[in-house]
């Protein structure tokens, strides 16, 4: 079997700019990493402890990036269980994660926005997965001439040069 990505971290410093308080847990930042063999997904962990009330909302950064061959993305998806059970969700619904995004400004760091849309509170703790990636192969029309270069990450769509 041929890999067609590796995930790696950012850099200290990037992961302590975008950490949103003091005493950023970067040493606590695990590589995702598939369950079984026979799974899709790759599980990312929560560097933190992770409390949301029903209706919270909260944006993880993982510390994670991935460096994709072109042709292939990244999904990001919550845990099933946690989707089952807590009606836990992903605010943008499904994460994409473009190839080009591993040479972003903020080195492709993956945030991952989680909405408790349950009616009981969610916990999930340091070190535990809590989101699941899956790659995939994905196609481009036959007029195709797309030719920007990105420069940013989120919605970035508009600071293509």
């Amino acid at each position: 079997m041929t890999g067609i990505a590796r995930f790696l971290k950012v850099s200290r410093e990037r992961f302590e700019a975008d950490w949103p308080g003091g005493g950023a847990p970067y040493d606590a930042v695990r590589l995702p990493r598939r369950a079984t063999a026979g799974s899709a997904g790759y599980d990312f962990f929560a560097p933190f402890d992770i409390a949301l009330a029903p209706g919270e909302t909260v944006s993880v950064p993982t510390g994670v990036r991935a460096r994709i061959q072109p042709g292939w993305v990244l999904m990001l998806f919550p845990r099933s269980g946690l989707g089952f059970k807590y009606r836990l969700m992903l605010n943008n619904t499904v994460g994409v994660v473009d190839s080009d995004y591993f040479d972003a400004l903020n080195e492709g760091h993956i945030f991952i926005k989680l909405h408790n849309a349950g009616d009981r509170p969610l916990t999930v703790a340091a070190g535990e997965a809590f989101a699941q990636g899956v790659f995939l192969p994905f196609g481009v029309t036959e007029d195709d001439d797309a030719d920007g270069q990105r420069i940013g990450g989120f919605g970035s769509t508009g600071g293509l040069t």
